[in-house]
């Protein structure tokens, strides 16, 4: 981020330098008894003197340069141009005095430096060897667009001062090039630039918005951008919600070293106990990482999660830690690390830190190379649904997963290696260990009439160990207590035939796709369910080997799964259709349960569907028909109106999957609306909101009853090229007996290229 001090490291000593450099070419002429009488230059003067050790080049030119031996004047006038190591000076007028050693440039003085800076001055004076000088109407010009002006600018002993200055990064003209006031800019009597320090501090200083002095600035500094970046006072952040009430929260940046910071944020709250946030992050030689954390005081409700009416009032310190790194130890191996916990189950939502209903940690070491891949991880998880019981998370250690890849083709295919283990344990709930080895082969090759074939074999083989079935609720995800064991096998093959012609003026590709899989009975219900829960038939899944998500239940039998890509491509329209179907070729019961699409032999049919209309309009629909009553069991509807400034997002979300004996998949409708409308060029309003459709004869433990709002948004902000005005509402209905339903008012200022 540029800062308005770069006239002190830029312009100043540039005018330093540059005259010293001329008057050093000019002194090199003959001088003294030998000296010719003060003559006017019969041509326009360009020189480039022979730079001594140690000295800086500097080339220049002039209408006319005139030397009075006399007096001890050299004068360069009309058009007077240096140049010096990118730096370049324009003035009407440029004179030194060699007796008492005063160089004086005059006239539209224009100064360019590499970085793109101007400085703008009516006269420069430096003095005392060129070490100390002043400029008169200083205005300079940053890359950045940014503007600072000063009546008078003076540098002495290293220190540059500014008096009555002004410094704004927001543009002087309109769009159209007409002039315009700037939306906030700082003004001081007195700002001061300590080099040694890098840091600019300001006396006086003041903030006006819209050409109105709103607040005084009275210890304002900052860091003068050429150094270390420095501590100090970020930007505060004001809400007012009828669960706190008016909060205030003013951050502090502290620089510890390069490589280390910290932001310490106290929350004041009219309404309950103050806050205190904090963060600390750091770089080292390995990676990087970063803490935060919340701490306060106050009451709160803990519900059991096994009833409840048992509600009991605690109180106390409440507190949320969470952090995160990645460390790379060497080409091959990292470690990344993270962690989230919190004291009660309300303390993220009450605080509007966080709305996740789970918070997961993580320590994984990983090895990857060209041709292999080896995780070593542990997790730990914590519930914050007021039904979760704490025994019945899961702690994972360790959870292993490697894999090769035998780089020589193997029948003119590729043969991928996998060995996972995996180790569940609940304090209060069952544990399972689990270990399976696995090779994947995979040939793809293209026929004589240009039809892609994939061929696939598979093989593995599973141990389980299982404790404490009873304390897992759901029958069919327990398994047989103790040791277990099962093998896999399976066969495919997969043809792609592409079809390409001409469509309306475009391309279209008519891709059908047939699949055959083969794979003996599995015993799956002797071994207990972890990972693969909820299973639910999707276009992305269709054609999969497995469509359970995870490794403990395998979809075995024989099946036929057929259907087609089709894409068409037109002059700013783009068209991607996906339809699909599978078959099993026995009768044998199926372990899926009715509503998840897969549980008979003929499986509904499942789809998707994007079109995309230039950059104006979006929309993609995944849907799954049931086979037999064609009601749609699936309806996902995302669309996306207009441009970046202007817009409207609609989201709908309809499963209508008819399940009962699993709680993993309940039934569930819900519409989702945003959008955002440019009323003026600045000025903007937007709003969003998320409504849960679901009613009891959808979801018989759903709280909605057909029509229940969850969050409603609106707001207007405006946002120039260096202001952010916004003003929020929103409306939570949490229908939870911890935390009551409530308005949440937001005020946000964000003053660009100032704070954050």
């Amino acid at each position: 981020m540029k800062k308005p001090n770069l006239i002190c490291l830029t312009a100043l000593p540039l005018l330093l330098c540059l005259p010293a450099a001329a008057a050093a070419q000019t002194e090199a002429r003959p001088s003294g008894d030998a000296a010719p009488p003060a003559q006017p230059a019969a041509q326009p003067t360009d020189a480039v003197p022979a730079a001594a050790e140690g000295e800086r080049q500097v080339a220049f030119s002039a209408g006319q340069m005139i030397y009075d031996s006399n007096s001890g004047l050299v004068t360069a006038t009309g058009d007077v141009r240096m140049n010096s190591e990118g730096n370049n000076l324009r003035a009407d007028r440029v004179v030194w005095n060699r007796k008492s050693d005063e160089v004086r440039a005059e006239g539209s003085v224009r100064v360019v430096t590499p970085e793109g800076n101007i400085v703008y001055g009516d006269s420069v004076v430096l003095t005392d060897a060129m070490k100390n000088g002043i400029i008169q109407n200083l205005l300079l010009v940053l890359e950045d667009g940014g503007r600072l002006a000063a009546d008078r600018a003076e540098r002495k002993d290293g220190y540059t001062t500014l008096y009555r200055a002004a410094y704004s990064p927001c543009a002087v003209l309109s769009p159209k090039g007409c002039p315009k006031n700037p939306t906030w800019q700082i003004n001081a009597v007195k700002v001061v630039h300590d080099p040694f320090k890098h840091r600019i501090h300001y006396q006086g200083a003041s903030l006006k918005l819209f050409g109105a002095r709103i607040i005084a600035l009275p210890f304002l500094s900052h860091p003068d951008g050429q150094g270390e970046s420095g501590s100090g006072l970020l930007v505060p952040e004001i809400r007012l919600s009828s669960r706190n009430g008016l909060e205030l929260s003013t951050p502090y940046y502290w620089r510890i070293a390069p490589n280390r910071d910290a932001t310490i944020t106290p929350h004041v709250f009219t309404g309950v106990l103050p806050m205190l946030e904090g963060q600390y992050r750091q770089v080292t030689h390995l990676g990087a990482f970063q803490v935060a954390g919340y701490v306060t005081g106050g009451d709160w409700i803990d519900i059991d999660p096994t009833n409840a009416a048992i509600q009991t009032n605690r109180s106390g310190v409440r507190a949320y830690l969470e952090g995160n790194g990645r460390f790379q130890l060497n080409p091959y191996w990292s470690i990344t690390v993270a962690g989230r916990y919190t004291t009660d189950k309300t303390f993220l939502r009450r605080y509007d830190i966080s709305r996740d209903v789970r918070l997961r940690s993580l320590v994984n070491a990983e090895r990857v190379d060209e041709d292999s891949y080896i995780s070593i991880a542990g997790w730990a998880f914590q519930g914050l649904r007021t039904t979760d019981v704490g025994g019945q998370q899961p702690i994972v250690l360790p959870a292993i997963d490697a894999r090769w890849r035998l780089p020589a083709p193997i029948l003119g295919g590729r043969l991928q290696l996998q060995a996972n283990s995996l180790a569940i344990l609940r304090t209060g709930g069952q544990d399972t260990q689990r270990a399976f080895a696995s090779a994947l082969w995979e040939r793809r090759s293209i026929t004589s009439w240009g039809q892609e074939l994939v061929l696939t074999g598979y093989v593995r083989g599973d141990v389980y160990h299982s404790t404490d079935t009873l304390l897992t609720s759901t029958p069919i995800y327990r398994g047989t207590e103790g040791w277990q064991a099962r093998g896999i096998v399976a066969a495919a093959a997969e043809l792609r035939w592409p079809l390409v012609g001409p469509f309306m003026g475009g391309l279209q590709t008519l891709t059908p796709r047939l699949q055959i899989v083969a794979s003996p009975p599995t015993r799956n219900l002797a071994v207990p369910n972890e990972d693969a829960r909820s299973v639910d038939l999707e276009d992305s899944n269709l054609f999969e080997l497995n469509r359970f998500p995870g490794y403990d239940r395998w979809e075995d039998g024989p099946r036929v799964t057929y259907g087609f890509d089709w894409a068409v491509d037109l002059p700013g329209i783009a068209i991607r259709t996906t339809l699909g179907q599978s078959y099993r070729l026995n009768s044998k019961p199926s372990i899926l349960p009715p509503g998840t699409g897969l549980s008979d032999r003929f499986s509904d049919v499942v789809g998707r569907t994007s079109i995309q209309i230039g950059r104006r309009l979006e929309l993609i629909h995944r849907f799954r028909i049931d086979k037999s009553s064609l009601a749609l069991r699936r309806n996902e509807i995302d669309a996306v109106f207009g441009g970046r400034r202007t817009y409207a997002t609609i989201g709908y979300l309809k499963l209508n999957r008819n399940i009962n004996s699993i709680e993993d998949l309940p039934d569930r409708e819900e519409i989702r609306l945003s959008g955002r409308l440019q009323v003026a060029h600045y000025w903007s309003i937007f709003g969003s909101t998320t409504i849960d459709l679901t009613s009891k004869k959808e979801d018989p433990t759903s709280l909605s009853d057909g029509f229940q709002p969850v969050r409603h948004r609106i707001g207007i902000s405006y946002d120039d090229d260096c202001l952010e005005l916004g003003v929020t509402w929103r409306r939570d209905y949490d229908a939870s007996t911890a935390l009551k339903r409530g308005n949440t008012f937001l005020f946000r200022v964000a003053l660009k290229n100032l704070g954050r």
